[in-house]
């Protein structure tokens, strides 16, 4: 029988290591984390433009929400200075990245040594909007910010996108149960 997840969005007991197969009682934010891991999604870095330079960050709560209009939907924390840029400049590219780019994921991520977040040293360029396109991304959306939305702590950013495109055939990177996966043909 698969977990289920039931309870109020907050208070009660907290539950760290359910056996399969139990219910959680308590939806709180550890618990969602940890089920949330359970869902594979592709890494991407989202880039953007501010007053002081280029900003990036890495981010696998990115979604097509329609294709006609062409329109996306991106989720950050709202306490982030990425958030602040992105509501300030009204624009973002949607990076996806091949399985040969972890290092890129782990440095916008802010987890690499000895780098910064940055683009020296990585190659790009710009479309439509101005904000960095990763040259050797496995695809890119170029979009203009169409609503904000405020949800619980995070922001979303519903975008139209304005330009796309395509880069080398490569696996994607993948992140499932806090860890990169690559999708194999």
């Amino acid at each position: 029988m698969p977990s289920k997840i039931e309870g109020e969005l907050s208070g009660g007991d907290t539950h760290t290591d359910p056996d399969p197969g139990t219910t959680i009682n308590t939806v709180d934010e550890q618990a969602t984390k940890r089920v949330a891991s359970l869902f594979a999604a592709g890494v991407t870095v989202v880039t953007t433009h501010h007053a002081e330079g280029l900003h990036g960050l890495t981010l696998n709560a990115f979604m097509i929400v329609s294709f006609d209009p062409p329109l996306v939907l991106i989720s950050i924390d709202a306490l982030t200075r990425s958030a602040e840029y992105i509501g300030k400049c009204g624009c973002f590219a949607v990076n996806l990245l091949s399985d040969r780019q972890e290092f890129l994921s782990e440095r916008f991520a802010g987890r690499a040594p000895l780098v910064n977040r940055r683009f020296d040293g990585v190659p790009h360029h710009f479309e439509v909007s101005g904000a960095p396109i990763l040259n050797d991304a496995l695809g890119w959306f170029d979009c203009y910010v169409e609503q904000t939305i405020h949800a619980g702590d995070h922001t979303l950013f519903l975008a139209r996108v304005v330009a796309l495109g395509e880069g080398p055939p490569e696996n994607a990177l993948v992140y499932f149960n806090r860890r990169y996966r690559s999708l194999e043909p």
